[in-house]
């Protein structure tokens, strides 16, 4: 919940003036409702892609203050869910995560499904167990042909906005050990490795570089340091 609509937009044209396209870069914004339209817009001929932070898993009706994937599916082609401060504030569910995510398939939006371990459940040692589960319910009975259809973001909870993050071996550990191997369950190993899997955790310019030198981490869902144009684009070198 930051940046208004101009806010937004001056964000987004620093971003267009100095990041120039790269094959083999995917760069992608995500705001706040309010600023979808405009930005599409914006970036209709750019080729800095546009994703909402949510949407209901409602397909229309009497929902006072929801967005549907339909309506977001008008400005966007991805949309984050299962972000941890969804689960936490919102008391949003894996079941609940689930039904979006098949929302957002049938609008055509990419889910960047978020899932990832809190402090207790990492030092009780049931981080791959959340995990785990978190992907299996989470995507249960979605049908999926083209592994290009779905983004996984591994954001340990502890490390959100903490200043601290897991190390990139540690991530690479994890996404190897436990996220492939359940995705290969769902979908077959060859589905499996097509589907990218992103790090989020207080990802900033110092340490980006040592969590993209990771082969099994395919990119990062960036917190904070989107915010600013200048950290935003230190992390987008990195990637480079």
């Amino acid at each position: 919940m930051n940046k208004t609509e101009t806010e937004a937009i001056a964000l987004v044209r620093t971003l267009m003036q100095r990041w120039h396209s790269d094959s083999n870069l995917q760069v992608l914004v995500c705001p706040p409702f309010t600023s979808l339209s405009q930005l599409h817009k914006l970036l209709v001929s750019s080729p800095i892609l546009l994703g909402a932070q949510n949407i209901s898993e409602k397909h229309s009706g009497a929902y006072t203050g929801e967005i549907s994937a339909d309506m977001a599916a008008e400005f966007c082609s991805y949309v984050i869910l299962g972000h941890s401060e969804r689960r936490a504030y919102y008391g949003e569910t894996d079941s609940l995560i689930n039904l979006k995510v098949k929302a957002a398939n049938q609008a055509g939006l990419i889910p960047i499904l978020c899932v990832g371990e809190e402090l207790e459940e990492r030092e009780s040692g049931r981080a791959a167990a959340v995990i785990s589960r978190q992907l299996q319910e989470g995507l249960k009975d979605v049908h999926l042909d083209d592994p290009g259809r779905l983004v996984i973001a591994y954001e340990p909870v502890w490390a959100i906005g903490s200043g601290k993050s897991a190390s990139g071996s540690e991530t690479a550990e994890l996404i190897g050990r436990v996220i492939r191997p359940v995705l290969s369950g769902l979908w077959g190993e060859k589905t499996a490795e097509g589907i990218r899997v992103l790090y989020g955790g207080s990802v900033n310019p110092a340490n980006a570089g040592s969590i993209f030198s990771q082969r099994e981490i395919d990119g990062a869902l960036v917190g904070g340091a989107s915010l600013n144009p200048e950290d935003f684009l230190g992390i987008i070198e990195k990637v480079s």
